[in-house]
């Protein structure tokens, strides 16, 4: 037998295949605040109007049965899916969030060596998934923190096989219109998937986007993801949809998990989808506050990144005390938690999210007198 002098450690043990060890672990937004103040979660893009009274109620029915496997289709929820967007629910597969079917969708088209291409401050789980897969992660840059449709076709390939564009982006909140969606799968060869990630697409009020139906019903090569997790107010429950062609669904349910929702959730996320009310309300929140913090952050000589989404990135200067980290630690301090976005390249900028007027208004308030101070200072 070998001793530990004689032979490399690593080799006592299983080793993590090239590119797992590379994987930076996603780190979920704060949620907690020192002892004695009140809580505003703003990190994490949830809605404050919570879940549909509906939403609750079938998932607790659930509740009465957990000796029982759920559907391993899902198909109370695909068909809900497919009433409310006219769909064939064959071709929808539901998933853990909508994280875990971008994931599928990369391991059944992606091996080593593959390239997967996102804008540069795309969603931070598209290169775990491709470097879970073995691919190689391929980043293009972006204009004013906005998605470059020419950046991302120069980086093209012939190793490309899946580009994946989230629009509105996360955490941006920018978004492209689509004419540029239809350029950028123009410019794709037709093996290539192009994915778009549409999770924030309920919010956006701009008369030149749409999340993508129309090109998955039209091509062989796209895919649309969506998420219960947002304005549906079912984060809890992870609920993710995605509609594709035929053969692209085919392929991912062959190595979906068979029961990857649980009872609750395909139940919570049928009734969900048909409270068109709740939803309204959600929207319309969205609404009148988007605006309203926006100028109140800039009005206090604050940069902030026009946004279509639910939430908007803060820009801070470079300059002590009045950096993203001391903002940071000023908000936390009086409850107010918001994202630190260093990990997408960004060290001087929060992204907080729409909350309920109190927490908003808090907030306002707190960053009135950081600014305030950090000027006197």
């Amino acid at each position: 037998m070998f001793s530990s002098t004689e032979t490399p450690a690593a080799a006592l043990r299983p080793v993590p295949r090239p590119g797992v060890l590379a994987i930076e672990a996603y780190v979920p937004g704060k949620s907690a605040a020192p002892a004695g103040v009140k809580l505003h979660k703003l990190s994490s893009n949830e809605t404050p109007l919570g879940p549909s009274p509906a939403a609750v109620a079938a998932a607790q029915e659930t509740a009465a049965h957990l000796e029982l496997y759920p559907d391993g289709s899902a198909t109370k929820l695909r068909q809900a899916i497919a009433q409310k967007y006219g769909l064939d629910p064959e071709r929808i597969v539901c998933g853990a969030g909508s994280d875990e079917l971008l994931s599928l969708l990369t391991y059944a088209y992606m091996g080593p060596g593959d390239e997967g291409l996102y804008s540069q401050y795309g969603f931070l789980v598209y290169r775990i998934a491709i470097l879970a897969a073995g691919g190689v992660p391929v980043v293009a840059p972006e204009r004013d923190h906005t998605t470059d449709v020419d950046a991302l076709l120069a980086a093209v390939t012939d190793k490309t096989r899946i580009v994946y564009l989230a629009n509105p982006n996360n955490p941006t909140g920018t978004y492209l219109p689509f004419d540029e969606v239809r350029r950028l799968h123009a410019g794709l060869p037709k093996t290539t998937l192009l994915v778009l990630d549409a999770a924030y697409a309920e919010y956006v009020r701009r008369n030149d986007y749409a999340a993508g139906l129309e090109l998955v019903a039209e091509h062989e090569n796209v895919v649309m993801t969506r998420t219960f997790s947002k304005v549906y107010g079912l984060a809890a429950l992870r609920i993710g949809w995605m509609v594709a062609p035929a053969a692209i669904a085919d392929a991912v349910n062959r190595i979906r998990g068979p029961f990857n929702l649980g009872a609750a959730a395909i139940a919570a996320g049928a009734a969900a989808m048909a409270d068109d009310a709740h939803i309204a309300k959600a929207v319309a929140h969205n609404d009148a506050w988007l605006p309203k913090v926006t100028k109140a952050l800039e009005d206090l000589g604050l940069a902030v990144t026009p946004s279509v989404g639910n939430f908007v990135l803060i820009h801070f200067p470079d300059e002590a005390g009045r950096t993203a980290a001391d903002a940071d630690a000023y908000l936390t301090a009086r409850g107010m938690i918001l994202r630190r976005v260093g990990a997408y390249g960004m060290p001087n900028a929060l992204r907080m999210t729409i909350g309920t007027a109190e927490a908003n208004e808090a907030v306002i308030a707190a960053l009135t007198e950081f600014v305030k101070g950090a000027r006197r200072g």
